[in-house]
């Protein structure tokens, strides 16, 4: 049985986003024109609207348990072009114009390998 806010939150125009226990939503950070997947994040409400509010993605840092601009040592920013919702609002889809690699390894995409046969294998560009 869905609840009335669970339909609007389904279903409305507004935006609720669905924190976990943690206060994290997952957002995956995607190349706005090649639709490639770049990395995976968490958001907290300051990571999202530090996003919204300059246009350029932040998330919460687990490990340091602060806020973090992607790029902001290296200044391989990730502009927000657009933010999609998925359908109960506890994931987001970030679509981004990179200003460099993505990867903390210095790889465009965190997800330069696949899984193949048991193994990992680099991913033939």
């Amino acid at each position: 049985m869905t609840s009335t806010h669970d339909h609007q939150r389904e279903a409305g125009a507004e935006f609720m986003p669905k924190f976990d226990a943690a206060g994290l939503l997952s957002a995956v950070v995607v190349d706005a024109v090649s639709k490639d997947v770049l990395m995976v994040a968490f958001m907290d409400a300051e990571a999202l609207a530090a996003t919204r509010e300059t246009g350029f993605a932040h998330f919460h840092s687990r490990s340091r348990g602060k806020l973090w601009k992607k790029g902001e040592s290296s200044g391989n920013v990730l502009k927000v072009e657009r933010i999609r919702v998925d359908c109960d609002q506890d994931a987001l889809v970030l679509e981004c114009t990179a200003a460099g690699p993505a990867c903390h390894t210095g790889a465009t995409s965190c997800f330069y390998r696949i899984l193949e046969d048991g193994a990992l294998q680099h991913v033939k560009t």
